[in-house]
């Protein structure tokens, strides 16, 4: 009954699934916000938290989804010493800025979110310097 095969799954895609799971989170807590009603006023005031909302903002948030949305392409096709590099240097400064959004929010959501994001950019962190080196010694 307990006999269940354990497979190895690849860095690669444990990463890969990481970022995936991440940018889900990210999304849903963007889209959950727009139901609050000072998100909502603010937006139609064309402003987003202390940022005006135009073009030059859209343009700088959209790089910014898009670096991690690569991430998960990027992850399972650089050469292994280049996407162990990213996979550490990008989450922390996505953590940064996870945690800068966090600073006077008092939506508790937001707050469970941003900190499973954060999670999950750590566990990304610690596979990418746990990833796995060719065995030299035969």
């Amino acid at each position: 009954m307990n006999n269940l095969q354990e497979l190895q799954v690849n860095t690669r895609i444990v990463i890969a699934s990481l970022w995936t799971a991440m940018l889900f989170i990210f999304a849903y807590v963007d889209i959950f916000g727009f139901f609050r009603a000072d998100v909502l006023e603010d937006a139609l005031a064309g402003k987003v938290f202390i940022f005006e909302a135009n073009q030059v903002f859209f343009l700088f948030t959209t790089l910014y989804i898009v670096i991690p949305s690569l991430m998960v392409f990027l992850t399972m096709i650089l050469k292994a010493t280049l996407a162990k590099l990213t996979n550490i240097i990008f989450p922390l400064l996505y953590i940064v800025t996870i945690v800068g959004a966090m600073i006077d929010e008092s939506w508790w959501y937001f707050l469970l979110g941003s900190a499973l994001e954060i999670i999950l950019l750590i566990a990304i962190i610690m596979y990418a310097w746990k990833w796995p080196r060719i065995d030299t010694t035969n």
